[in-house]
């Protein structure tokens, strides 16, 4: 079942092979085509929808593949197409909550080379190399670096290092980040935009998860299916930085902040008594009070009244469908 794949990036920013020192078409074919199939009543359905598509990167000769978790969380099925043709069903391996890797299991044979881990703590800003979906050089951006800084996601998600790439890759989920040694170096998550010296200078980019931070959770993931640690506490609330406030988007549906009472429009104003100025504090402060299960309290403004909401926190995977055993 593989995906349409009628688009081509503009032949002036698609990766020239003379440019590198590694064989481009041989790196850019471990980068594969991912669909999945998540069911009506998953947890994630109303967000991340119920057919989901983009890319994975072979990482090892025995199938395994990376890929940016959200793409394959409660899926019940999962394809993965190649450059040299057909497509193999996968099973999921795991998925880390705290970083976004997803990692998927082909049950067929790929026919193509696993592209080899690479290193991202040295990675920065002016440094090199391409941004892939699957397809080769017509699917590939010649990208530089522009930034190595926090990221702090809405969806209480934190990383302190993200990679930022320009030109702006348009299908970026799970898409491969090559470095200039041929090696991967990181996993695409998002299109954002990004401001360098002052908002009138905001330009598309893509957000990307260094591959550094896979090492360490990797074997874990393939043995329990996300890595053995305490879960960090989750409280199911979307949260915007709005004119220096920090204030609730929205709430999950039946997640612990909506159980609790908080509302959509609530400027949090604390932590306990910790004052929050900033997404990535809130989400500090959070995660700071304990494991999942935890209480937290936040101070919040609702009509111009100061109250305080105390939620019990949850293991957000409890509340996602298991997937099928492999």
């Amino acid at each position: 079942m593989p995906r349409n794949m009628d688009w081509e990036i503009p032949s002036e920013f698609q990766p020239k092979p003379e440019d590198f020192e590694f064989d481009l078409d041989r790196a850019l074919g471990a980068v594969l085509g991912l669909q999945a199939t998540v069911p009506q009543d998953a947890f994630t359905a109303g967000t991340l929808g119920t057919e989901r598509a983009g890319s994975g990167v072979l990482i090892r000769k025995d199938g395994l593949v990376l890929t940016i978790g959200y793409l394959i969380t409660e899926a019940e099925s999962i394809w993965l197409t190649s450059s040299v043709g057909g497509a193999v069903p996968a099973t999921v391996m795991g998925y880390d909550q705290e970083t976004g890797f997803g990692l998927v299991q082909a049950l067929g044979r790929l026919n193509v080379p696993p592209l080899e881990i690479g290193t991202s703590q040295r990675v920065g800003a002016g440094d090199r190399g391409v941004v892939a979906a699957e397809g080769g050089r017509r699917h590939a951006v010649a990208a530089t670096v522009v930034a190595r800084q926090e990221f702090a996601g809405y969806w209480e998600y934190l990383l302190d290092r993200a990679i930022f790439t320009a030109p702006a890759h348009p299908f970026w989920g799970g898409a491969a980040l090559i470095g200039g040694d041929g090696r991967l170096i990181g996993i695409g998550s998002l299109h954002v935009q990004h401001a360098n010296g002052g908002r009138e200078l905001r330009r598309d980019v893509n957000m990307v998860v260094p591959i550094e931070l896979l090492p360490p959770i990797l074997d874990d993931m393939l043995t329990y299916g996300r890595p053995n640690r305490p879960a960090r506490p989750w409280l199911g609330l979307y949260a915007a930085e709005v004119e220096d406030a920090i204030v609730v988007a929205g709430l999950a549906d039946k997640g612990p902040a909506s159980r609790a009472g908080l509302r959509p429009g609530d400027r949090i104003l604390a932590v306990r008594d910790d004052p929050v100025a900033s997404l990535a504090g809130l989400w500090r402060k959070v995660w700071a009070g304990g494991p999942a299960g935890s209480e937290v309290q936040l101070q919040v403004v609702r009509d111009d009244e100061t109250l305080t909401v105390r939620i019990l926190s949850a293991d957000r995977t409890r509340f996602l469908r298991t997937p099928k055993l492999h």
